[in-house]
């Protein structure tokens, strides 16, 4: 497959490309620096462009088999500068995909989302996602509403507290609202993104992930 990972230049998005292009798929590396990118293979390709940019996004699009979104701020000031941080730059990749017929879109939320939410803490509920995260939250869920209603074949990843390590490969996967492990590695949540883009098994989930 030929995928385009957007916010890939770290993090979960980093181990994504890591993740696709060691099973075997091409790759287009998006982000605003993607040379932070310290990796070299020639299935791989960079393209530097802002994912709140609508004609960055639509240049970027055509040509991919399927997109995986996994963009996030730096920072908690980027929030107070952009409430819509994600569901902005979403809605940019969801019409660009509509213009050049790509299908699949796999996004990268969070565990507490949604109908999610009771599935964590009592304390972390009321802490991170009532009030240190408040804003982040608001704006997951507006970026999943806008998933869901996009016609594409999608699937969303809410994945846990995101921990450093390797990828196990034996994590839990729910599309069920059920308790999964409240921790994750970016490299195994970058496992499931890159499972997700093939195949009908995920299409149409919200997919809880924990290990």
């Amino acid at each position: 497959m030929n995928i385009l990972v957007i916010g890939a230049s770290q993090g979960t998005g980093a181990l994504t490309v890591r993740a696709a292009l060691a099973k075997g798929h091409r790759v287009t590396a998006f982000a605003r620096s993607p040379r932070k990118l310290a990796l070299e293979n020639a299935q791989l390709e960079r393209v530097a462009g802002d994912f709140h940019q609508a004609e960055c996004v639509d240049s970027a699009v055509p040509g991919h088999d399927a997109v995986i979104v996994t963009a996030s701020a730096s920072s908690l000031a980027a929030f107070k500068a952009n409430p819509h941080y994600f569901s902005q730059g979403t809605g940019y990749v969801v019409a660009a995909m509509k213009k050049a017929g790509v299908k699949r879109l796999v996004v990268l939320s969070a565990l507490g989302v949604g109908e999610s939410l009771p599935l964590l803490n009592p304390i972390v509920r009321a802490v991170a996602v009532g009030w240190v995260l408040k804003v982040p939250f608001e704006d997951h869920d507006r970026q999943e509403k806008l998933v869901c209603a996009s016609g594409l074949d999608w699937v969303i990843a809410r994945p846990g507290r995101l921990t450093n390590g390797a990828a196990h490969r034996n994590y839990v996967k729910k599309t069920a609202i059920e308790k999964v492990p409240g921790s994750i590695s970016r490299a195994d949540v970058a496992d499931f993104l890159v499972e997700a883009c093939d195949g009908e098994a995920w299409v149409g989930h919200a997919v809880q992930l924990g290990g």
